[in-house]
């Protein structure tokens, strides 16, 4: 599992910094209905943020998660990745999630994320010009991996990603398509990671490499899986650096 479900972004929020919400149900490409929620910033920057959760799906934590960066003037959507097998209903901290991430398929979540991308596009959203995913641990992989599957994608940020095959349906992960993607990569791992042993890491760095594609790989020493919490204390300094080079990534990449 990634954070427990009373996890929190560990950001403090910006005062004074005016946004509105609203709880989405967005269409993907095969007519299927999934659940969203959308921030929106006041000042908009064009830069717009599609949110890959963990396997738990669409809960607080993304949703905070996506009003910290409308604070920061970027539009953001997290999406929930079980519309296909779970509705489009908001679930308390005893949802059973592992029957529906084992249903998941990496094309669907594409198409789920494209929902999204157009929807920041749109007046509704936006009208976004520059497009980033971010996602953490499965969503990490995935929101990697959409670099390989979108044209029109400004880069893709992941939070301890495993880089190798899904372990949902063995499909090609991050190292084996990273000839394939098309925009820039930013990778923060936990150099206390139990799952993700440093040498998938040195591996995910040396395929991105190989293939041309522009990107950053930071191992935080001693950070465990899920550092990204308000609740891990003694990792706040790496959770700044984290959330200060998600901002940075997008202001230098931003069309």
């Amino acid at each position: 599992m990634c954070f427990p479900y009373d996890a929190r972004p560990p950001i403090t929020p910006i005062a004074g910094a005016a946004i509105d919400t609203e709880d989405l149900t967005l269409e993907s490409k095969d007519g299927t209905k999934f659940a969203a929620f959308v921030a929106r910033a006041e000042n908009p920057s064009g830069a717009g943020m599609v949110i890959l959760p963990d396997v738990r799906g669409l809960y607080p934590f993304y949703e905070e998660l996506a009003m910290r960066f409308a604070e920061e003037g970027i539009n953001a959507v997290a999406f929930d990745y079980f519309g296909r097998t779970a509705g489009v209903a908001k679930r308390d901290e005893n949802f059973d999630f592992w029957p529906e991430v084992k249903q998941t398929k990496a094309d669907k979540i594409v198409e789920d994320v494209r929902a999204c991308l157009d929807y920041l596009k749109s007046p509704a959203g936006g009208s976004c010009t520059s497009l980033f995913t971010v996602g953490f641990c499965f969503g990490g992989s995935n929101s990697w991996l959409q670099a390989a599957d979108h044209d029109d994608l400004s880069g893709a940020i992941g939070f301890y990603g495993r880089p190798g095959p899904s372990f949902v349906d063995n499909t090609p992960g991050p190292i084996d398509r990273a000839k394939e993607m098309k925009a820039p990569v930013l990778a923060l791992m936990g150099g206390a990671d139990q799952g993700i042993p440093p040498e998938d890491v040195s591996a995910l760095e040396q395929a991105l490499k190989d293939a041309g594609v522009q990107h950053d790989v930071l191992t935080y020493e001693g950070a465990p899986h899920s550092f990204f919490d308000r609740h891990y204390e003694e990792h706040a300094e790496a959770s700044a650096d984290a959330w200060r080079r998600c901002l940075d990534f997008v202001r230098s990449n931003k069309k």
